[in-house]
């Protein structure tokens, strides 16, 4: 068997949570192999909504294990919520969730580190959503880092110490920064202790062999290709590799275990925090695009930046991820316009290109147009791809051309049942 993998082709916020739970009866284990609760992935179903952070999408199914993998940073406090919030629901955590050893632990001074970070670039910060991600990421490769496995060994409380102390030592270079960690700290080591009654397990093992036992498997990734530590809108990234061969690493997978890979983007773009973005829109429209598709974080709360699909970037990511199947979402927010565009190319260095350069800052990228007819209807109660307006048909094969890979679920709004597919490679 293969391991399936799932991410997002954009910015982050494409949608990946809600189709991880509509495709996760296909597989017997749902595996996080990145990123930590930076991530905000939305579920609606029987008129709740649901928003995870660290735990796999495919949880609400009964019949699924779900794996934190040992790429993922886990913040014990927000952890603890998470499952809290989950046992309401009577989801069997205990049964359910399988957390890797080798996963690294967001201290309370990595959060205050990450702020002071922030607080101290000003108008050039990158627009952290202040969750400690970055520093965690800092210290796992600086080899200073704890792991899940190490709150049940004999040497945790010193090693906390100890790693605690070098932050404050850190945190007192920058001036003017205020703070109070002994409730944080309570809090946190509280969590710790609620973690242990947790299932740990050696996932590069655990996955391994459930792949040689025939079972299925879906990587789900956080965030979006364009924040890639390597290939993303550097510096303006995230700490981790969101692209498929994070997937590898971040859950002990081999490359050539690696079979079909999904790639969600929007029917148009959306951007969190600093950084360029290309086809951004400043105007009415991008006012419009933001009201009708509700583009507020689900981790920060923030207002998203809204502008049109950008196909040189798009076309970027299912190159470095190898997309076999795209995944369009939110075409239903779309049908508020008459006329869509699509950005087809850059204007660079005095000429027009067609792919991703070192650079997308606006003073050297703008972006050409492509308008194509609206479709203007209603599509949130559509079920059928039968049903679809033809203008809405005909943008969905016009992408498929440029971009080469087939587009094979549409979705038409928030709920799993919003959800039409186009052929069967999802069944």
């Amino acid at each position: 068997m293969k391991v399936d993998v799932l991410l997002g082709l954009q910015w982050g916020d494409e949608g990946k949570g809600k189709i991880v739970d509509v495709i996760t009866p296909d597989y017997g284990v749902i595996a996080r192999f990145q990123g930590g609760p930076n991530a905000g992935h939305t579920l609606e179903f029987e008129g709740r909504k649901h928003v995870l952070h660290t735990i796999p999408s495919g949880i609400f199914h009964d019949n699924q294990l779900n794996v934190v993998g040992n790429g993922v940073v886990i913040d014990p406090v927000i952890f603890r919520r998470e499952i809290e919030k989950l046992k309401e629901h009577n989801v069997d955590v205990n049964k359910q969730l399988l957390i890797s050893r080798k996963a690294h632990l967001i201290l309370p001074t990595h959060r205050l580190l990450d702020a002071a970070s922030e607080q101290e670039k000003g108008n050039k910060k990158i627009g952290s959503t202040l969750k400690g991600i970055g520093p965690t990421y800092m210290d796992k490769t600086g080899r200073n880092g704890l792991r899940v496995g190490d709150v049940l060994g004999p040497q945790f409380e010193e090693r906390y110490e100890s790693l605690r102390g070098k932050h404050l030592r850190l945190l007192g270079h920058f001036e003017g920064f205020e703070f109070d960690l002994d409730p944080m700290e309570k809090e946190w080591l509280d969590a710790v202790e609620y973690m242990r009654d947790l299932t740990f397990i050696d996932s590069e093992h655990y996955l391994n062999n459930q792949l040689r036992k025939g079972e299925r498997i879906l990587a789900e990734g956080a965030q979006g290709s364009l924040l890639d530590i390597d290939f993303g809108s550097y510096p303006f990234v995230t700490s981790s590799n969101t692209i498929s061969a994070g997937a590898c690493t971040g859950l002990g997978i081999a490359p050539n275990r690696i079979g079909e890979v999904f790639g969600i983007f929007k029917a148009y773009c959306t951007r969190v925090g600093s950084g360029p973005f290309p086809t951004e829109l400043h105007d009415e429209t991008g006012e419009l695009l933001r009201a009708k598709g509700h583009e507020f974080g689900a981790t920060t709360g923030r207002p998203r930046r809204c502008g049109w699909i950008d196909l040189p970037a798009l076309k970027y990511a299912i190159m470095i991820n190898g997309v076999t199947r795209l995944i369009m979402m939110k075409a239903d927010v779309l049908s508020a316009f008459e006329e869509v565009k699509v950005c087809t190319h850059y204007e660079y260095n005095g000429e027009e290109i067609d792919y991703l350069p070192y650079s997308i800052d606006p003073s050297e990228v703008k972006p050409v147009y492509k308008s194509l007819p609206g479709w203007h209807q209603d599509l949130t109660g559509m079920r059928n791809i039968d049903e679809l307006p033809k203008e809405l048909n005909d943008y969905i094969e016009y992408l498929e051309k440029q971009l080469e890979v087939p587009i094979t679920v549409v979705s038409v709004g928030p709920d799993r049942e919003q959800t039409i597919r186009r052929d069967s490679v999802l069944a």
